[in-house]
């Protein structure tokens, strides 16, 4: 039997009566698809519904083979190591004997003499290098990560199930789960903001709260598609508004001749030429005339608003943000960073960052790259102030804001409108709401409490916040904006920050974000030699 997943009437609510699916139908076969959606749409719910990992609430999955699901993030026992993940203690303490010449007859017997070399393969296609009895408190974020890839990739499912498997990667990490679903063959759904491995998918699945919409090939292919379908929308509306305007056109020259009409049978009338009864017949006929044409004149109007709005929907779903930022003012030869002969960590006697040096002068795009553990969160904890250098200074020479991946900036207590007059304080109300309006957040979405935001609105809030006021910052940093925000999201960011004209520090390894915000250096961390 192939493989395959089928989703069949599928509807799903969250535990406060949100509806996430209604009746929803997809189909999945042996290809590598990628499910894409703004945050809170259903993603992660519709990958756990095919899990198995929460019980269906109406309709019917059918899974035919096997699947082989990665975890947003592995979470490890103390004692924990890779050999648990591939479910091999045992098997490998076998070969331990059989090596110590410790074994008996039925062991040697069942032995898996293949066992390591298979594990050591998949550890190293996912591009981890380990062993077995490594432990997992041990291992980065991202190493885990792989480790749960290796792991998974082991038992050659029939389906890959992957939940943003970038995520918390660095650039070799990345690149890692790039080739290995580039060079997959077997069915996969993955769940990503990474355009990069998007591109390595055979079809894209855009889910939203209509249902969901298959698109053959991969993201780029996908984005194309949308730029046509926007192309349709802006059509649709500028011919429905062109029927609107012809509509009352024609319906002021009905209007007009009708008139023109009644006062000809008025001064018909007035000369008494006509029969009474006659005259009656053709006001009569006059006041149907006016009535159906007013009726159907409504109807044509009615019918090109509704499509008129229908159009605009559709618009506001397609159409890219687009920012326009008042400017930070700040000259191409200012210094605005002077980090000289740094040494830092948070163990005085193990360093993270040894005798660094990096100027930022004018509107410089710096993007500090470098792998896990190589001091990129340490760095801007020292020109944040959050950590002090054992040697060295740090100078910032003008005034700066930090966008961490919580955007704890904004009080999560209060509204997008508050944080933006508590961060802002000169703004009056209307600068206030025209700021906040220009980052999406119109009327009553600048009301919306900053705790019930998704990852891609916090962001958005938080650039309006700091951005969008008379006085922007003239250095803003940023430490890995684009983990958890769905793609449009990271769109909707990158747009912002290109409209922006200050200098920006970010720490992130997403190399088409890192493009699309048109940094101009680039700055690699290496880790500390003890």
């Amino acid at each position: 039997m192939p493989a395959s997943i089928t989703v069949s009437n599928l509807s799903w609510s969250t535990p406060d009566g949100r509806a996430l699916f209604s009746n929803l139908e997809l189909s999945f076969t042996a290809e590598r698809t990628g499910l894409v959606g703004r945050n809170g749409v259903g993603k992660s719910t519709l990958l756990k519904l095919i899990a198995g990992e929460l019980p269906r609430q109406t309709g019917v999955i059918s899974v035919g083979g096997t699947l082989g699901v990665l975890r947003q993030s592995v979470q490890v026992a103390a004692d924990e190591t890779i050999a648990d993940l591939f479910q091999a203690n045992e098997a490998l303490a076998v070969l331990r004997r059989a090596e110590a010449g410790e074994a008996d007859v039925d062991e040697l017997a069942s032995a898996d003499w293949t066992l390591e070399m298979r594990i050591a393969a998949a550890l190293d296609r996912a591009g981890l290098d380990a062993q077995p009895e490594t432990q997992l408190a041990a291992l980065s974020g991202g190493q885990r990560t792989r480790a749960g890839l290796a792991a998974l990739i082991f038992t050659e499912p029939d389906f890959l199930i992957l939940d943003e498997p970038t995520n918390n990667l660095d650039r070799d990490g990345r690149l890692a789960v790039i080739d290995l679903l580039g060079d997959w063959r077997g069915g996969a759904i993955v769940v990503s903001h990474d355009r990069e491995l998007l591109d390595t998918v055979d079809a894209i699945v855009e889910l939203t709260s209509l249902g969901a919409t298959r698109y053959g090939g991969n993201w780029s292919q996908y984005r194309e598609r949308k730029v046509v379908e926007l192309a349709a929308a802006q059509h649709d509306l500028a011919d429905a508004e062109r029927r609107v305007a012809d509509v009352a056109r024609s319906t002021q020259a009905t209007v007009e001749r009708q008139a023109r009409r009644d006062s000809a049978g008025k001064k018909k009338a007035a000369k008494g030429d006509a029969p009474r009864i006659m005259m009656g017949g053709l006001k009569d006929k006059s006041e149907a005339t006016g009535g159906e044409n007013a009726r159907l004149a409504e109807r044509r109007r009615t019918q090109a608003l509704e499509d008129a709005a229908a159009a605009r929907k559709r618009i506001e779903i397609l159409q890219p943000l687009s920012v326009k930022l008042p400017s930070t003012g700040l000259p191409a030869s200012r210094v605005v960073l002077r980090v000289d002969r740094v040494t830092a960590g948070y163990q005085s006697e193990r360093p993270v960052i040894r005798d660094l040096c990096l100027d930022i002068v004018g509107p410089e795009r710096i993007a500090i790259t470098g792998p896990n553990g190589s001091g990129k969160t340490t760095l801007l904890a020292l020109v944040t102030g959050g950590l002090q250098p054992t040697a060295g200074t740090v100078r910032v020479m003008t005034p700066f804001a930090m966008l961490d991946q919580r955007v704890s900036i904004l009080d999560a207590s209060t509204s997008i409108r508050d944080n933006f007059r508590r961060i802002n304080p000169e703004a009056d109300e209307n600068a206030c709401r025209a700021a906040l309006a220009r980052f999406m957040f119109r009327a009553d979405a600048a009301l919306q409490i900053v705790s019930t935001l998704s990852g891609g609105q916090l962001l958005r809030a938080g650039l309006a916040c700091v951005l969008g006021g008379s006085s922007p910052p003239s250095l803003l940093i940023l430490d890995e904006p684009t983990n958890h925000l769905d793609i449009d999201s990271i769109a909707a960011v990158e747009t912002g920050l290109r409209a922006y004209d200050g200098a920006l520090l970010v720490v992130s390894h997403d190399e088409i974000f890192l493009e699309g915000i048109e940094v101009t250096r680039r700055f690699e961390l290496v880790p500390s030699v003890s």
